[in-house]
């Protein structure tokens, strides 16, 4: 099992006949060494515990979080960060508050480390009923990103901001939400927010960011032969200019960097015109939808290729 098939399984899991059984099988293949990589041990165990948790089978969801808590025992990344907040979501559930907050307080550092790690915490403390606890540490994290920054304490843009930007989307969402006046921080927020969108109205990043997994690559191409004059020829040229791309824009001092997958089926129109592609790319930018770049080395490659980054689309950027 590949780390492409886990994440194929993450798409389809929830809808097929018996999700608690590709949940079964997730664990299997980790105890009998059916994962091609045996680095992926946690990323299957903590799909196998959200899949029992989406069923209410919470006994089962928490030994399966517990393997992948163990299972990521000597990292520190995001990953291993998202199997915490996952197994501490469970305790929640299970009534387990104590423990549950036991598991969450030292994620805090990881808030203002990767992007994706505001997200997961405070859907575990707002699950525990903690929206307001939430918001004070994403308050304090905000601060202490703004004491740590060498650039002035109001970005230029949303690129600039890097880890700001997306502390200070998930605070002002949790805040809207809870009903609270704005403050500094929300007019911030809202300031990069209208930045972002002016920048991809101007021709932004994400015309240069949205990414066409493999099979989309193809019958995009198949759909319009003409895109192969204005666009890759090939999807091996399409991830590889994106890699570049990421690359490039890393030296310029970006960082929060992601790709944007997009599907034919979603894109409205005829893709043969640039206006065409350029809308849907900012439709892409600011959905939920995103691929944070870079991967750890030895972490499944971006693309979906199933390879390690290492030897898939990292030395892509050097050609």
């Amino acid at each position: 099992m590949t780390s492409a098939d886990l994440s194929d399984i993450r798409q389809s899991a929830l809808g097929a006949a018996d999700p608690l059984g590709v949940a079964a099988v997730l664990a299997e293949a980790v105890d009998s060494g059916g994962l091609a990589d045996p680095d992926d041990a946690g990323y299957a165990l903590t799909l196998a515990a959200e899949i029992a948790e989406s069923r209410t089978k919470l006994d089962a969801a928490l030994r399966y979080a517990d393997r992948a808590v163990d299972a990521y025992k000597t990292r520190d990344d995001t990953q291993a960060g998202a199997a915490h907040a996952l197994r501490a979501r469970i305790l929640f559930r299970s009534g387990r508050a104590d423990e549950a907050m036991a598991e969450l307080e030292p994620l805090r550092p990881l808030l203002t480390r990767y992007p994706d790690a505001a997200a997961y915490v405070t859907v575990a403390l707002s699950v525990g009923g903690q929206n307001k606890l939430a918001e004070q540490w994403l308050t304090e994290a905000v601060q202490a990103t703004l004491t740590e920054r060498d650039q002035p304490a109001d970005p230029a843009s949303a690129e600039d901001a890097g880890q700001l930007f997306f502390l200070l989307q998930q605070r002002h969402r949790l805040r809207h939400a809870l009903g609270l006046p704005h403050d500094t921080h929300d007019n911030l927020a809202e300031r990069l927010e209208t930045r972002l969108a002016n920048a991809a109205a101007a021709g932004g990043p994400a015309d240069d960011l949205l990414f066409w997994p493999q099979a989309e690559f193809d019958r995009l191409l198949a759909k319009w032969p003409a895109l192969t004059e204005s666009y890759d020829k090939n999807w091996d040229d399409h991830r590889a200019r994106l890699e570049r791309e990421l690359v490039r824009l890393t030296g310029t001092g970006r960082v929060g960097l992601a790709v944007f997958p997009g599907t034919v089926d979603g894109l409205a129109g005829d893709a043969t015109d640039a206006k065409v592609r350029a809308a849907y790319a900012r439709q892409q930018e600011t959905g939920t939808n995103r691929i944070s770049w870079p991967p750890e080395r030895n972490a499944a490659c971006w693309c979906g290729s199933g390879n390690k980054y290492k030897k898939c689309c990292l030395p892509r950027s050097r050609g």
